[in-house]
This record gives structure tokens, sequence and C-alpha cells, in this order.
């Protein structure tokens, strides 16, 4: 069986949607290979089987004209120095070329200004402009051109260097380089004008638009990844390692599995660990956001990035670089926003075609007007604007930045969306299945209750159950002696596996464990009142360990999960989203009707195991149903991974994070219907962009070949369409959890 491996590339020399289109083509080309190129992210996520080497991906990406390379490793800079400004030589080009660009323009459509031979001044400063300004655009056409292709830089190229190399034409060789000689602005051509106009306002100020739309875009993708950055950085840089016995300060980067470091109150935890002395309460809010910190002892495992509110910790070191949870995070986010929806894959194919479709229209207006007898000027004028006017721009980047921005507020609100295919999904689904453990409920045992036989007092049976299973590290033991107040040492103490446990506590013998264990082997009674209440109590779902000592039964303790403080308002929130609950469990039909009854659940499935939570799913879709699966166990894994949209609770398992669609950090079910709202915005956002995009440019073509808009109008046309898209996705930031 062929064993498929994910790569990712850094790719370098994108313009625009269409090259992205184009080295995505390139690579799937390959055998067996299957690959998604983003425009926005600028990085490709190529899945590749056996024998496809990474050098031989480079080499295809190269091939086609741009540059690849596998990601630098990620380093952490605790020097305090600022980041790189990707968008600082951008910037730089849009200023000079505006700066130019303005009287050019004022000169050429305000009369009053256009003194004897202005056209010579306008001439010298739309040179550089129109060669400097828009380099990055001839050069993008130029590479393309080379490889038999044609982007989006293309369109823009020849509109520019159309009107520029019109302009020099009419100067030199015609009549506008003539002393005197006026220009009056119009939507359309001029066809008196003869070869006295010129456009160098065209030229430039078309540069100046799309330079201010491409910055704009730039910006976008800078801001919508500062939610990944800032949780990148997260992390400590410095730690201080204890070795034989002296503590001394490193650098984060520096440790390695093992290493055992001091964290003292106040301190974030510098990686993954185990705490082997120490007890304290640890902050985990930046990461789940929850705000009450979580206990913390020897034996407990902590991650890194997280703040040590109380006392002395002393960390063994589990997980270090690329393997911990921060890392993890982070990765989840970057690929999420690598992916591409359906609706985009559209419009990539739309716009692969497009752009000699529209050069060929651009021609067809061309020789349409020379045919019906008007003058060139006329022609020319919507052929440029027909170049113009289409270039696709806003197709693409129509969902790579509400991708960006959706994602990026997702992971600031611990919500981590998987891919761009999973905003369809939740737009579909109408049922949602809820695992209970751990998910509806915290999967702690608690105490429930405790019961006492005539003659014996409440707080003596707990305190006598938690001596004795204070030796046991049953979870049901554990809670017993949570419960208690003063925990008082046993002696000789003895499990029975799957029985109970004995102890000498003080003087006397104590046995708590099942009632037929104490009945059968310790002829202790279980009195008729008591025995009742047990059977009411373990109906609902309650174990109870039956405390006995000197020979007779004194009492019981029941034990059970508790349900989430906020399961029962994201019951009724997810209701409220149109969707219908399920409570899907392995546990007893007593336990899951208890839990179901106290969030408002009607449909419950009890008693089932992994495979059948697989097939619990599986009918639920086979009877109509579009079901998403929100889970935290290894034993969820198979359910949801099959499920229409997979929701797997932060602190639950790999397996099951792995298996989703949707992470939520917090493991708090309240952000689940959180999730789903934004996803469903995010797609919204994305579908309103190519909507826009596809309108602007359907209507703006015929308008444009029947001459009745002026290049220079286009070339705004074109860039605000872009930015309108940019900006349109930046409303997600807005995005605000339920209250």
């Amino acid at each position: 069986m062929t064993t498929l491996t994910d790569v990712e590339l850094d790719i370098g020399g994108m313009t625009c949607a269409s090259c992205a289109t184009r080295i995505e083509r390139k690579l799937n080309k390959l055998p067996g290979v299957e690959a998604t190129v983003n425009y926005a992210t600028e990085k490709a996520l190529v899945r590749v089987p056996d024998g496809v080497e990474t050098t031989q991906l480079i080499a295809t990406v190269e091939g086609a004209g741009y540059r690849a390379e596998l990601p630098a490793p990620t380093v952490q800079d605790d020097t305090g120095a600022p980041q790189a400004d990707d968008t600082r030589e951008l910037r730089r080009r849009l200023l000079v070329s505006l700066v130019l660009t303005v009287p050019v323009v004022a000169m050429s459509m305000i009369a009053p200004l256009q003194f004897a031979n202005w056209q010579w001044l306008a001439l010298t400063l739309a040179a550089p402009v129109a060669v400097w300004g828009a380099w990055p655009f001839h050069r993008a056409a130029a590479v393309n051109a080379r490889h038999g292709a044609a982007t989006m830089d293309t369109l823009i190229s020849l509109g520019v260097l159309a009107a520029f190399g019109w302009s020099l034409y009419a100067l030199f060789l015609g009549d506008a380089g003539m002393p005197g000689m006026t220009m009056e602005f119009t939507l359309i051509g001029t066809p008196e004008a003869g070869a006295g106009e010129i456009y160098l306002e065209v030229a430039t100020a078309v540069t100046v638009f799309i330079l201010a739309g491409r910055y704009a875009e730039a910006r976008a993708k800078k801001e919508s990844s500062a939610a990944l950055r800032a949780l990148l950085e997260l992390g400590a840089k410095h730690a201080t390692l204890l070795r034989d016995g002296a503590e001394s300060p490193v650098p984060v980067a520096s440790l390695v599995p093992g290493d055992r470091v001091v964290v003292r109150p106040g301190e974030k935890i510098p990686s993954d660990g185990l705490v082997v002395e120490g007890a304290s309460a640890v902050d985990a809010s930046m990461l789940t956001g929850e705000s009450v910190p979580v206990e913390v002892a020897a034996g407990s495992r902590v991650t890194g990035a997280t703040v040590n509110v109380a006392g002395r910790l002393l960390v063994e070191i589990t997980r270090v670089g690329s393997d911990t949870e921060l890392a993890r995070l982070g990765r989840l986010v970057e690929q999420a926003q690598t992916g591409k929806a359906r609706v985009q894959r559209l419009a990539d194919r739309i716009s692969a075609v497009f752009v000699p479709v529209v050069i060929g229209l651009a021609l067809v207006a061309l020789a349409g007007w020379l045919l019906a007898g008007a003058p060139i000027e006329v022609a020319f004028t919507a052929a440029v604007a027909t170049l113009i006017i289409a270039c696709p721009c806003a197709l693409g980047l129509a969902t790579p930045t509400a991708l960006l921005v959706g994602t990026g507020r997702g992971s600031q609100l611990g919500i981590l969306i998987r891919g761009p295919q999973v905003l369809e999904q939740t737009r579909r689904i109408d049922t949602v299945v809820l695992d209970k453990t751990g998910t509806v409920t915290t999967g702690e045992m608690a105490v429930r209750l405790v019961r006492a036989v005539d003659g014996e007092s409440t707080e003596e049976v707990l305190r006598v159950a938690a001596a004795a299973e204070h030796g046991s590290e049953h979870p049901i033991a554990r809670a017993v002696v949570r419960a208690a107040d003063d925990v008082q040492p046993a002696s000789d103490f003895a499990s029975h596996a799957g029985l109970g446990v004995q102890a000498v506590v003080g003087d006397r013998l104590v046995v708590a464990g099942r009632a037929a264990w104490l009945e059968s082997e310790w002829a202790m009674e279980v009195p008729h009142a008591l025995a009742r209440e047990i059977a009411d109590a373990e109906a609902a779902g309650t174990t109870v360990i039956v405390v006995g000592w000197d020979g007779r039964v004194r009492g019981a303790v029941g034990v059970a999960d508790t349900v989430k403080s906020g399961s029962a308002e994201a019951v009724r929130r997810l209701r409220r989203l149109g969707l219908r609950p399920v409570l899907l469990t392995g546990d007893n039909a007593g336990a899951a009707h208890t839990v179901a009854e106290a969030v408002g659940i009607d449909d419950v499935r009890a008693g089932v195991t992994p495979a059948g939570k697989l097939d619990a799913v599986r009918q639920l879709q086979a009877s109509g149903a579009v079901v998403a699966m929100v889970g935290d166990g290894v034993n969820d894994s198979a359910a949801l991974a099959a499920a229409d949209l997979g929701i797997a609770m932060g602190g639950g398992t790999d397996a099951a994070i792995a298996a989703s669609d949707i992470t939520v950090v917090s493991a708090d079910l309240l952000v689940v219907p959180d999730a789903i709202r934004l996803a469903r915005r995010t797609l919204g956002i994305i579908k309103g962009n190519l909507f826009w995009a596809f309108a602007y440019n359907v209507a703006a073509l015929p308008i444009a070949m029947l001459g009745l808009l002026n290049p220079l109008l286009a070339g705004a046309a074109m860039a605000v369409s872009s930015v309108f898209v940019v900006t349109n996705s930046l409303r997600l930031r807005g995005f605000r959890p339920t209250q």
C-alpha cells in the first residue's frame, strides 16, 4: 500500500491567484502528487507518495518560474529586535509612484494646469512610474510569458505598457508633442483627438491603484496572521535549569527531554513536561481560555507557555520545540489557512482561463471598433480598459483573506479550524452528536452522595472511607479522598481488583467496595433501606461504595461524573442554531439519561462501544442527517473522522484532535456553538466576496469593450474591487462569542 506524506513548501515569486493555480497544476502533474497552493499564505501543502523527493517538488516549482524551499525552523527571537516587514518595499514603491502620479493626473484632467509643453513634464514624471513602479507586474508577466503562461500580471503589464507606449507614439510621432497641446478628461474615448491624445495619466494611475490594492492585500495578510504570531510568541524565552543541584539560566531552545527546570511563581513553564516536585496552580488561560487556574502536583502534566501562579515547581521536560503543544496548535492554525474550499477551487479554475480569454476580448474590442470605422484612439481606449478592468485579483483574494482573518480570530478565541472545506460543512449540519464523558461532563469523578446507617454520621463514614481509599490510585478512590476534609493515615492497605479495598484505620479494620463483596467475603449485610437507596443511585448512573468496619455496614458513598457548568446553556445555543442534539456514551442508560435530563437532551444512545459510536453516526447519516460529532477520547476518533464535521475538545487525546475538523482548545462545550457560528460567518463572507468579484467582472467587461469606460476609471474600479474583498474579510475580526 502506498504511503502518503505531507510536505509543506514556502513559495516565492507569486503575484496573483493565477500564479498559485499554475504552480498547483504543475505539481499535480507529478505521479500520485496532490498539491494545494495558497496565494495568500504563500505556501504549498503537497501530499506525496513514496519515491517522490522534495527536491523534485522544488525543481517543478522552479521550472514554472517561481521559488520554493522547505520552511525554516521557527526560532524565537528573544533579542527584542523588530521583525522584518515584508510590506516595506511595496509601501516605498507605492508612495514614490503616488507622489509622481498626482501631478500627472492633475495636469491631464484639469485644463488650467496645462501650460505650454506640460506634456513633456508629464512624461518625465510618468516614465519612472510606468517602468519602475509597475516593474513587479512587468517582471512577473515576462517570467510567465517565458513559460508560455498568462496571469493577472499579464493584463496589468499589457494595459500599462499599452497606455505608455501609445503616449510615446503620440508625443514623438503624432501631434501631442506640439506646444500648446491641451486635453480634457472624458469617461469615454474622444474620436476627434487623433494622435494628439496621450494616456500617461492612465499608465501612472492604474499602476498606483493596483499597487495600492496589492499593499492593502499585503497588510491584510500581515494583520490576519498576527494571531498566529502571537500564539507562537506566548512561549517563555528562558528557563532555570537544575543540574547537579545547581540552578542556571538557559535559553528555552537549548532544553532537551529529560532536563529538569525550576519554575517559580509568576514564571512561564518553558516547555511541556511532568511535575516531579511541588504543588501549585497553573494559569492556562492564554492557551485554553479557561479563567480558573488548574491545580497541579507531582505527576501532573503541564504545558509550555502556561503561567505558574502559586508554588515552586520542579518540572521534567518531556517535549521541546516542534513537538510541544504550543507548536502543534500553531501548525493547526497554519494548516487551516493553507487549504481551499470548493467555491475557491471554482474561482481558481475560472481565473486560470480568464486571463487568455480577456486578452482575446481586448483584441476583439480593438478589431471590432476598427472594423466599425471608429478612430484608432477609441478602439485603443476600449482595448486597454478591457485589459485593466478584467484583472480578477478579487477572485484570488476572496477565500484566502476571509480564511486568514476567520481562522486567526478563531485561534484568539481558542477555536482551531482545520481547513476551508470545514466551513462548508458547518452550513449543512443539522444534527450534533455529543460524547458524554469529558465533553458534556467533566470526566472527573466526584462524591455525589454520602449515606450513613442509624447511629453513624455521614461525616464519619466519609472520613473513614477516605482513609481506607487513600492508598488506591483508582479514580473513584481519588474522588472520595478529595471530598474528605481531613484524611488520617491508614496501614495494612490491600486492594482487591474490581471489588474494593481494605485497610486498618486507627484500630479498626475497614473495608470499602461493592455491596456484594462485603456480603459474600466479609459477611456484612446491607440494611434494606440503604440497599434501596444504593439501587436508586446506581440506576441514575452513580457508582456506590459500601463502607463497613467492626463486622457491620456503616454507610455508603456515591461517586459520579459531574456535568460541566455550561453544558445546559451550550445545548440551548446549539438548538438555537437549528441543530438537534444527541447524547452518545458508553456508560449505562441510567447515567446517560441523568446527564441528558440535566442538560436538556431528549435523544440518548447509551452503552455503545467505540465501534458502536461509529455505527451510530453512520445510522444518523443514513437516515438523512448531516452530522457533527463532538468528542474528546480515543474511543471517539473513528466517529469524529466519519462525521460530516468532527469537533474535538482540546483537553482530549491527540487521536481525537487528529481526527477532527475543529478543535476547541478550552474543552468548554459553550465554545462549540461559537465555533460553528464563526465557521458559518466565515463561509458567508467568502461567498459574498466571490459573488461581488464575479458580478464585478461580468458587468464591467461589456462596458469596457463598448468603449464606455475610461481606462483610468477601469484601473480604479479594479483596485476598489480588491480592496472591497479585503475590507469585507476584515469584518471577521469583530466576531464576538455569545455572552
